[in-house]
């Protein structure tokens, strides 16, 4: 069901707009309007321009929050006023970013000596003292690296020709380490040499002590050393939040409901009249949290409420609020989906609920999967809350039910009798047409009955707006409901047996309607005293007429056939079961278990997802199509609980 919905203005001192915020909107479900374009007749009205003073305690005391061992669990709750929450979130600061900065540096420094470390490990192997070997007088040492294939050129053709020592380092599958020493007299025409074998020269600075690898070892310790007061700090930082747990939690909590309260005046309105400064705030509210409102703040002298009864004739539709049995409360997902329910529309969760689930067991008939469905999806229901979990579990309710119509049982049909029929051996006699499987003769006149149905539903809609063509003259309204009423009721005598209605109650019962179809707009004209003239002229009505008309009987009977599928999906269901038991060997006698239950499992997920996925189908395009708009926008509250991002 839809929950009525009141416009409210309450307005008062602008200083106490937070209290109001506070004391009132915290309590009851208030979805804000724009005050300064909502209240266009009023004069004066001024939109708030103050900063929001929490925003920046509030960012603060959250990524203190994030920091807490165990910020997720239950805390004592403390009362602090704002001025202590504040102190507390400036002091907290204050000590962090002391930490912060000493950490900062201490990052520095160990990427620095990771910079270092990177640079000398290609050089580990070599066995020389850095730092002689980069003071000598006479020699110079290069170091660098040399790509794999120029290396093997080097060795090959250049070495007894070369005036220089080459020692190896570190060796991979692209480059070889190391260095070269060479005389002072010879240094260019090594360089050029070894610059055309593209040796990539690495500069390291002489400030290390003896071997690469008593420098990379010293590193390490240094390393580690700098690791060792990052993780002291951290330890400090935790242990600073981790003291004032309680507090910070309780503050996070306080500012976040101080920072929304104050956030309201960005949908609320001053209006300033000589020396008086007042706030304006209006939007939507249930009927019955208004009456509560009204009731709780009526000696309220600062407070002033005013209710427009009649705001939605002159300011558009209020927003949509639906309230439905917790039986029922997964399935406003789907109505979501295709849109919410207008003011004025039928809530047709309940509708879809019982059609939704009926069909599904209709077309998935096992009680082993069924059960399996409903406790599987019950399960995740209870743990995760989800939505569609819970309807799954719903469905598995009437597949069970069905299983034991059908008398299957995980595939097998001589476990139980079937109470009903058995879908792929069900056949019945009917004239002129001979033998068809009753499953599909069942699910068309299911489908006739429910056309019948949401061609109702489409009346009571139009009668609540007033809408005189489509509750009377639409293929949808009154008109449609005798045309199609009246073919159904003739099929189903027809095919039983009886004696069908005579040639003058066919003319009456199908010719009136389709008169309706055609002159549905100069009709309504005629009923509702509208003197207006057919624009485009008498030919070209009556040639969009008659393709309207055309295309209304295609659309029954497209949308009567449509509902085959059901009983297409129970037949298919019960064959597609038996090549399980088949290839699993249980039909001979001497099942494989583990192929049951694989195949069992296959056919749980992946046709259990396309017949779910054709029961959405036939609800949205053969269902809410013929009653159901979806033109509603969604209730949302104000709610100073909420997190700010």
């Amino acid at each position: 069901m839809i929950v009525k919905m009141k416009f409210i203005s309450i307005s008062g001192p602008r200083t106490d707009i937070d209290r109001v915020s506070d004391v009132y909107l915290s309590k009851y479900e208030m979805q804000l309007e724009n005050a300064v374009t909502e209240l266009k007749t009023t004069d004066n009205l001024l939109p708030f321009v103050d900063s929001n003073p929490y925003k920046d305690a509030l960012s603060k005391a959250g990524k203190f929050v994030e920091l807490l061992s165990d910020s997720e669990s239950e805390y004592t709750k403390v009362d602090l006023s704002t001025d202590e929450m504040m102190d507390l979130i400036r002091e907290i600061n204050h000590d962090s970013i002391e930490l912060q900065d000493k950490k900062a540096a201490l990052k520095k420094d160990k990427d620095a000596l990771k910079a270092k470390q990177a640079l000398l490990e290609p050089f580990a192997p070599l066995d020389l003292d850095l730092h002689r070997v980069l003071n000598f007088n006479f020699l110079k040492v290069r170091f660098g690296r040399i790509g794999i294939d120029y290396y093997q050129k080097l060795e090959k053709y250049l070495f007894n020709d070369l005036h220089a020592i080459f020692m190896e380092g570190v060796k991979n599958e692209n480059y070889v380490y190391g260095c070269y020493f060479v005389a002072n007299n010879e240094v260019g025409k090594v360089d050029s040499i070894f610059s055309s074998l593209h040796f990539e020269r690495m500069s390291l600075p002489d400030d290390y002590e003896k071997t690469p690898k008593y420098s990379l070892n010293k590193l390490e310790e240094e390393l580690k050393k700098t690791e060792e007061q990052i993780a002291e700090i951290d330890n400090k930082m935790q242990a600073l939040v981790d003291t004032h747990r309680n507090e910070l939690l309780s503050a996070s909590s306080r500012l976040t409901e101080l920072s929304n309260n104050f956030d309201v005046r960005k949908m609320a309105a001053r209006l300033k009249e000589n020396e008086e400064d007042h706030y304006i705030i209006c939007g939507w509210m249930s009927e019955r949290d208004v009456e509560n409102f009204l009731k709780e703040s009526k000696n309220d002298d600062k407070v002033f409420v005013v209710v427009e009864d009649d705001r939605e004739k002159f300011f558009g539709q209020p927003p949509t609020k639906l309230k439905n049995p917790k039986f029922f409360k997964p399935f406003e997902m789907f109505v979501k989906m295709y849109g919410l329910p207008a003011q004025d529309e039928m809530d047709p969760t309940i509708f879809l609920a019982l059609t939704y689930t009926l069909i599904f067991g209709a077309m998935f008939g096992d009680v082993g999967q069924g059960l399996c469905l409903f406790l599987g999806g019950g399960l995740l229901y209870l743990i995760k809350k989800s939505n569609l979990a819970g309807i799954v579990s719903v469905a598995g309710i009437f597949s069970t039910f069905f299983g034991f119509m059908f008398g299957s049982v995980f595939g097998f049909e001589n476990v139980i009798e079937a109470r009903w029929l058995r879908p792929v051996e069900a056949m019945t006699n009917l004239p002129f047409i001979g033998q068809l499987n009753t499953v599909f003769i069942v699910a068309i006149a299911f489908g006739m009955f429910l056309n019948i149905l949401v061609i109702i539903f489409h009346i009571i809609n139009a009668i609540r707006i007033k809408d005189t063509e489509n509750i009377w003259f639409s293929p949808n309204g009154v008109a449609g409901l005798v045309f199609y009423g009246f073919i159904t009721a003739t099929i189903f005598l027809y095919f039983s047996g009886h004696k069908t209605p005579s040639n003058i109650l066919l003319a009456i019962f199908l010719g009136v309607p389709i008169l309706f179809f055609l002159f549905k707009e100069p009709l309504t004209n005629l009923v509702e005293r509208n003197h207006k003239k057919i624009e485009e002229g008498k030919g070209m009505f009556f040639v969009q007429g008659f393709f309207e008309l055309f295309e209304t009987m295609l659309s029954y009977f497209s949308n009567t056939l449509s509902y085959v599928r059901i009983g297409a999906f129970a037949v298919s269901h019960a064959a597609i079961m038996e090549v399980v038991l088949m290839l699993s060997g249980a039909s001979a006698g001497h099942p494989n278990w583990i192929g049951v239950i694989l195949g069992n499992l296959i056919v749980v997920g992946f046709e259990g997802l396309i017949v779910g996925i054709q029961v959405l189908r036939l609800e949205y395009y053969e269902m809410f199509s013929r009653f159901y708009k979806g033109t509603g926008r969604e209730f949302k509250p104000f709610s100073n609980k909420k997190k700010i991002k």
